[in-house]
């Protein structure tokens, strides 16, 4: 009896101890971003999050549907913002919020609308979720109002077009928002030295730099399941993970079900690769479908091989590396690993250079030089002694690759080589850069390591008419060089165009790019009709090449109309950024596109709000960043440096831009003291219910030293 009510007294304990929801970091047994507050050495935990990845691919588009499961760990009530990844040609459509057996749809809002409407519901206690485009390839979700102990289940789609590349086609699936180096913000003060003014280039720096866990104090957050349904249309041959282990099973129709073969958590991209059997790649594809009343047409088309020229043309290249801390790790042998293999192919006609960055920047000669063996042998010593350190400052070894000293030099071909993970966060700086000075520069990107930021590594390729080559782990480099250097080192087939039977077809990209060996010709279309033909014409190593393909012969398909919108949101953002037209009316393209195609933008949202109120008036609201895994191969002090892992208060306090361009040092204790997560005093009595749990265990004591003293007698 005594050992009954003294086990008894002692769960009633245990558990009211526990259910006042606050922690030390000793007490962790999980990775957790914990939340300082105004308890001394005692914390709450930020929501956790879980993904599934539910991918079909039919013909050339992937369609995918991610599954986020949010947990409140705590006895508050919380709002959670995570910052996540999605493919940079994503067209995202689609959001719900499941609440028990409640689904509650999202709708398509101009940005600004779409946040008065999420904060309105935050704030009647209304469980919400707002889902923001913060660049083509990052995405935030915010669920306001998760209960005590809570879950809710966010569901977002989208659909992408599948890559294609030499006979093998592929899709690339990012898990992990790498951590991104943000330039400081200038500050320039006035003649009389009485005012100052603060110029950020990132003015959204809060939005893209959420906290991040050291692995070595921190298990793996966010689990990860994934699966994808591969029915390409043709007969499959080699299907293959490059970054993880999976399991194929065969489909009726041909096709195959791939999923993880173990449980992964969300640390790097995943990439699936499948070439057709022998015989059965197609040379032409086109797809349609009809959505009110218009007609969409998606369009691939294999240029033939080009044969080689009779004579090679010189080349004229500069390689650009980056040494900074988010290359440290394997992803400095793999870049260092790339240049030397691109030093090795060097004809001795031809010209180079080499320029280092981190956060200071070296160039190897005062200008290109002969590729003879005295100077390669240079520039592989000094290749060999880098060392991954310091900021990623791009824009100054940009501007000095594509300073051009013989711009009118038409007997070679200038090509700027750029090998990074592209760990940055003023894309866009990069962008107008290239856009200004690209000259004859042809560009071409090398993404290193296990999360490379894709969407500068296409976004660059385009502006710079060049192509782009991913490189996620060692095994990799020789076969993804060689890859690329078959597209530096044979002629691309240039002057595409797409003409129409009808005049009034609307075809995406406006300008057809430039394409490289081995590499299709993809377009998309809208028309009144689905009638004539469209032909494709182009200059293949010198000679014209042209072949028409009948709109009747298209066969359905799914998705094309918001693929079609999606492109024509990014030819937009390439006009804006190539000055043709105005940022006003390049936002006023991209918002009408959005609204009518129902898409995520730059300038739209989706927002789900449930009509029925979950947090009473007076409970209070947390807000808590939910934290991310630092990508496989990163090293940690190599990226944030070796002080303390800075909790997410502290990481607010230094995001202050005045206190930043000042070179002053935020006052994080006070940022602290005034930004402590509130306890929740309404929802649970936690004061009153730590003073139970005490006198219980009192009494449990009392309890323990009577059955002893009974058992003695």
């Amino acid at each position: 009896m005594y050992r009954l009510l003294l086990t008894l007294l002692g769960v009633i304990a245990m558990t009211l101890s526990a259910g006042a929801g606050l922690v030390t970091p000793a007490q962790m047994g999980t990775g957790a971003l914990l939340l300082d507050t105004n308890e001394p050495g005692k914390f709450v935990e930020a929501p956790r999050v879980a993904t599934d990845l539910d991918i079909t691919v039919t013909g050339p588009i992937a369609r995918t549907r991610v599954t986020q499961q949010f947990k409140n760990p705590t006895d508050g009530w919380i709002e959670g913002t995570y910052v996540f990844p999605l493919s940079e040609k994503a067209a995202v459509d689609s959001l719900s919020m499941v609440i028990g057996d409640r689904i509650v749809v999202g709708e398509i809002k101009e940005r600004q609308e779409a946040k008065q409407i999420y904060e309105e519901a935050k704030a009647k206690g209304q469980k919400a979720a707002l889902l923001d485009q913060e660049r083509a390839n990052v995405f935030t979700s915010q669920v306001a109002n998760i209960g005590p102990r809570e879950t809710v289940v966010i569901q977002i789609e989208y659909q992408e077009p599948v890559a294609q590349s030499g006979g093998l086609f592929s899709l690339r699936i990012p898990t992990v928002v790498a951590p991104r180096y943000v330039p400081d913000p200038t500050l320039t003060v006035s003649e009389n030295g009485q005012f100052y003014t603060v110029k950020d280039s990132i003015p959204d720096r809060d939005r893209v730099t959420p906290p991040v866990l050291d692995p070595r104090g921190n298990a793996p957050v966010n689990p990860l399941t994934l699966t994808v349904r591969l029915n390409p249309g043709f007969a499959l041959g080699e299907v293959a993970s490059s970054f993880h282990d999976v399991i194929a099973e065969a489909l009726p129709g041909g096709g195959k079900t791939i999923t993880l073969a173990r449980a992964e958590f969300a640390d790097r991209d995943f990439e699936l690769t499948w070439k057709p059997a022998q015989g059965a790649a197609p040379e032409i594809g086109l797809f349609s479908e009809k959505v009110d009343g218009a007609d969409y047409a998606l369009a691939y088309v294999m240029p033939p091989a080009a044969s080689a020229p009779e004579k090679r043309v010189p080349r004229d290249v500069v390689f650009v590396i980056d040494n900074s801390g988010s290359m440290g790790g394997p992803s400095m042998s793999q870049a260092k690993a790339s240049l030397l293999y691109a030093l090795g192919r060097l004809d001795p006609a031809d010209r180079f250079n080499v320029i280092r960055f981190d956060d200071t920047m070296d160039i190897l000669f005062t200008d290109t030089v002969m590729a003879n063996h005295d100077n390669v042998e240079t520039a592989k010593k000094f290749v060999g002694r880098l060392e991954a350190s310091g900021g990623t400052e791009m824009i100054a070894p940009l501007r000095a690759a594509l300073r051009d000293a013989r711009p009118d030099d038409e007997s070679t071909l200038r090509q700027v080589v750029f090998i990074t993970d592209g760990a940055i966060a003023n894309e866009q700086e990069m962008f107008d850069v290239l856009s200004a000075m690209r000259g004859r520069s042809r560009v071409f990107m090398v993404g290193i390591g296990s999360a490379p930021n894709s969407y500068l590594m296409t976004r660059a390729a385009e502006l710079g008419r060049g192509s782009y080559a991913m490189i996620g782990e060692g095994g990799q480099v020789e076969d993804r060089m060689r890859e690329l250097f078959a597209k530096l080192e044979n002629p691309a087939v240039t002057h595409l165009k797409a003409t129409f039977d009808q005049a009034s077809a609307d075809v995406t990209p406006s300008l057809l790019p430039d394409i490289y060996q081995g590499e299709p010709a993809l377009f998309l279309m809208k028309m009144p009709e689905r009638k004539g033909a469209v032909t494709l014409s182009a200059r293949i190593a010198g000679r014209d090449w042209q072949v028409s393909v009948p709109l009747a012969d298209a066969k359905p398909g799914s998705g094309i109309a918001k693929l079609w919108a999606r492109r024509m949101i990014d030819d937009a953002e390439v006009a804006r950024t190539v000055g043709a037209i105005t940022p006003e009316e390049a936002d006023r393209r991209i918002l009408a596109l959005a609204l009518e195609h129902h898409l995520v933008s730059s300038v739209s949202s989706l927002v789900a709000v449930d009509k029925t109120p979950s947090r009473q008036p007076g409970e209070k609201l947390s807000r808590a960043d939910i934290p991310l895994n630092l990508p496989v191969g990163w090293d940690y002090d190599k990226v944030f440096g070796k002080e303390d892992n800075p909790d997410v208060l502290e990481r607010d306090a230094k995001l202050d831009v005045t206190l930043i361009a000042m070179r002053k040092s935020p006052e994080s204790r006070q940022a602290n003291a005034m930004k402590t997560v509130d306890l929740p005093q309404t929802a649970t009595p936690a004061e009153l219910l730590m003073l139970l749990g005490a006198l219980l265990s009192i009494l449990a004591l009392v309890f323990a030293f009577l059955a002893r003293r009974a058992r003695l007698a």
